[in-house]
């Protein structure tokens, strides 16, 4: 039987009422029509099929048939263009729901081998520990009901650039090196606004574990990006040239909270985090960052961007010390308002958790640099398509705004100082 035939017969089964369509929106630039049916076959199988997702299990589960062959080949070497795919996905985001938030989150994919693109025995920032992975970057539009990931970015360790024989066996274009995190996100970002013409909101990342953060806040500030961005106590958030061209550090953000904290009163909110999690209360602390001799001016073509940045601290009740700290150049909105944005990170964790252990995002194994973009592209399409489905029932019930995304957390309320 042809692949068209299995794949009707599938069709006729019921499965996935509305997936064949989703599928032929997201596929349509493919250039030939079998790269869109078996697109659609590995989307049904990261859905449906118990247990590992590889290519002969989605094969058989999806066709009744094994076709590891084909399917492996469209998924590692076709030569079909991802960023097609990841636009037509935003785009049905924002159709359902315009994201409160831009999320970047790092994403480990744990490897035995170290021939897979990009693998190297490397030290996880997120995690606090060394592991041979894989290390992905992803920008998720969220809100609180949902977040789906649409574009991807693979770390490249630096002794892979000088490796031409394991470039070459993974098929690492030559444009593809190490370069800093910060790069990653800001070009993921001009991907979006720039090539995608999707209208952004604010960006949130977790900072805690890299060395300094100034370099992502003037890349934002430059592309005039509104930000919450997760930092450590220790982060150097005011410095200064020096003479040798290394920066003078003049201020952490501990320093900061500790000398705000003597002019400034806390704020205690109480706010929800997570999909069943009980109502919290914490206290908050917004207090300027000075502008400084180093001070955030940053340039973005004739246009110059100069927003006013803040340090905004949350202490957990009973707690003597800080847990969390952010810089934000979003001072004009609400305390309640700030944190609730803030706090949609746990959204994108939470899903990209769910995208690990019901599509398959870690599951792939092939080694080619392309083969893991498609992967992780079909990933996103087959989470996507849930959230998605979601999205439109709590619509259709009234509970969603068609535009203009989430409500604010009904949750978060300001209690007394």
């Amino acid at each position: 039987m042809s692949l068209n035939a299995d794949l009707n017969a599938t069709r006729e089964r019921g499965w996935g009422d509305g997936l064949s369509e989703y599928c032929a929106y997201l596929f349509s630039p493919f250039a030939r029509s079998d790269q869109r049916r078996w697109g659609e076959v590995y989307v049904r199988g990261l859905l449906d099929a118990s247990g590992r997702k590889t290519p002969a299990r989605i094969s058989e589960h999806v066709l009744g048939r094994r076709a590891s062959q084909s399917l492996q080949q469209f998924v590692s070497q076709s030569p079909w263009e991802c960023t097609d795919v990841r636009k037509r996905l935003a785009e049905q985001v924002f159709l359902a729901a315009e994201p409160d938030a831009w999320v970047v989150d790092e994403v480990v994919f744990p490897k035995n081998g170290n021939h897979s693109a990009g693998v190297a025995r490397q030290y996880v920032p997120a995690e606090g520990r060394t592991a041979n992975c894989q290390l992905g970057l992803a920008v998720s539009l969220a809100t609180e009901e949902a977040s789906i990931p649409v574009n991807w970015r693979l770390l490249m360790p630096p002794h892979w650039d000088d490796d031409d024989r394991r470039r070459g066996a993974a098929r690492v274009p030559d444009v593809e090196r190490h370069q800093p995190r910060w790069r990653h996100v800001l070009d993921s970002l001009d991907e979006m606004v720039q090539e995608w013409d999707l209208k952004p909101a604010p960006i949130l990342a977790d900072w805690r574990h890299e060395p300094d953060v100034l370099p992502l806040l003037d890349g934002l500030e430059a592309r005039g990006l509104g930000y919450l961005v997760e930092v450590s106590g220790g982060a150097p958030l005011l410095a200064a040239p020096s003479t040798n061209g290394s920066p003078v550090v003049l201020g952490t953000a501990a320093d900061m909270m500790h000398t705000a904290g003597r002019r400034s009163a806390r704020v205690t909110l109480a706010w929800r985090e997570g999909v069943e999690s009980r109502v919290r209360q914490s206290q908050f602390l917004a207090a300027q960052i000075p502008a400084g001799p180093g001070g955030p001016t940053a340039r973005h073509g004739e246009r110059r961007f100069r927003r006013p940045r803040q340090l905004l601290v949350e202490w957990p009740a009973g707690r003597p010390q800080p847990r969390t700290y952010w810089v934000t150049n979003l001072g004009s909105r609400r305390l309640p308002d700030l944190v609730s944005t803030a706090k949609l990170r746990w959204r994108s964790r939470y899903d990209l958790g769910r995208l690990r252990e019901e599509c398959g995002l870690v599951d792939f194994e092939g080694r080619s640099f392309r083969g893991w973009h498609h992967h992780v592209t079909l990933a996103s399409a087959a989470h996507g398509f849930q959230a998605l489905e979601r999205l439109a029932a709590r619509r259709a019930a009234g509970v969603l705004r068609r535009h203009g995304g989430i409500p604010a957390m009904p949750a978060v309320a300001a209690m007394s100082p």
